[in-house]
């Protein structure tokens, strides 16, 4: 399984952000073709208090190959364009692969 690991940094107007994020981006990124999965975690501080970072969503994809399938689609264009446009500034993107560690007794 591979990802898609976009992390926002706080927003100007959270308000703003949410409205758009929620009700525009979210709808186009979730008809790319080979999403398997979106889970979106809104950030609420660290261990230390407060933090630069207020979301993060990670897109699942099969693997790699799908990934890059999905990106060159139209709906992959839209999703990468909305981001850039509504916070460019902000966002970084990460590709991971998941890794599985056998809890220590």
């Amino acid at each position: 399984m591979v990802k898609l690991i976009a992390i926002y940094k706080q927003p100007e107007d959270q308000e703003k952000f949410d409205e758009h994020y929620f009700n525009t981006h979210t709808p186009l990124t979730q008809k790319i073709p080979g999403l398997r999965d979106m889970k979106v975690t809104k950030i609420v501080g660290s261990p230390m208090g407060d933090t630069d970072y207020y979301l993060l969503c990670e897109m699942y994809y099969d693997d790699h190959e799908s990934l890059q399938k999905a990106m060159k689609t139209d709906e992959g264009k839209a999703s990468g364009k909305d981001v850039m446009q509504f916070a460019g500034d902000i966002v970084t993107l990460v590709i991971g692969e998941e890794v599985h560690v056998e809890k220590v007794h």
